[in-house]
């Protein structure tokens, strides 16, 4: 369903099943790869005739020797996701939250400089690339929610001197919100699921395209009290 490509490195298609049950379809993936040479991109895509379910996206996380420990081995780091309706993604893999958020096109202008670019030490040891088929709705959530923590740790968002800096977590409240009050818009019931209240993958797009263009025109827009009211 899915392969990788590393610049410098042979194209990934030797993908692993993770949740292998009898007579259901597996939802969970996962691609193992040398952590050296250092890296700075991945490119993640659908191979051809590849279709998710409707209402589903496939999130995309990453696990490095150098992630950070938890109980159950070290932590996977969401990247973002592919869908339907964008089958392909480039993805910078630096620090999390304290790298700048680019756009596409600024990260395949990286991409194509990478011997330029300062790559990413993972460490020796594996790097795990996990594919997860989610809910549309959940895979939204965590973009908002990631978006907000991108924005937070740079100057794209600045509040003037005299007014109370915001916490991460209310931005991502607001970015949320932002989200959640657009594509309500858009659900409908679905007979099919007992009448669960499903939105369509575009409508997140279209969300997203319509959110970044604001805080391109208006980068403090969120931070103000009401910002619904601006």
């Amino acid at each position: 369903m899915f392969s990788v490509v590393i610049p410098g490195r042979p194209c990934l298609t030797d993908i692993n099943t993770v949740d292998v049950q009898p007579g259901a379809q597996p939802t969970k993936f996962a691609f193992t790869f040398p952590a050296s040479p250092k890296f700075n991109h991945l490119v993640v895509f659908f191979l051809p005739g590849t279709v998710l379910p409707p209402d589903t996206a496939a999130a995309i996380y990453l696990q490095t020797p150098n992630s950070n420990p938890t109980p159950n081995g070290p932590e996977f780091q969401f990247l973002g996701a592919i869908g339907n309706e964008k089958p392909s993604a480039i993805f910078k893999v630096g620090s999390g939250a304290n790298q700048p958020r680019l756009t596409e096109a600024q990260q395949e202008d990286e991409m194509l400089d990478e011997d330029a670019t300062p790559s990413r030490d993972t460490g020796a040891g594996q790097v795990v690339l996990g594919i997860s088929i989610e809910p549309a709705q959940s895979v939204a959530a965590q973009m908002a929610a990631l978006s907000a923590q991108r924005e937070s740790s740079t100057d794209l968002v600045r509040l003037p001197p005299q007014q109370k800096q915001i916490t991460t977590k209310v931005l991502a409240q607001r970015v949320i919100g932002n989200a959640f009050n657009f594509l309500a818009s858009f659900a409908e019931s679905d007979p099919s699921k007992r009448g669960e209240e499903v939105i369509p993958l575009k409508s997140f797009s279209d969300w997203w395209t319509k959110f970044e263009r604001r805080i391109e025109i208006d980068p403090t827009f969120l931070e103000r009290e009401d910002p619904s009211q601006s």
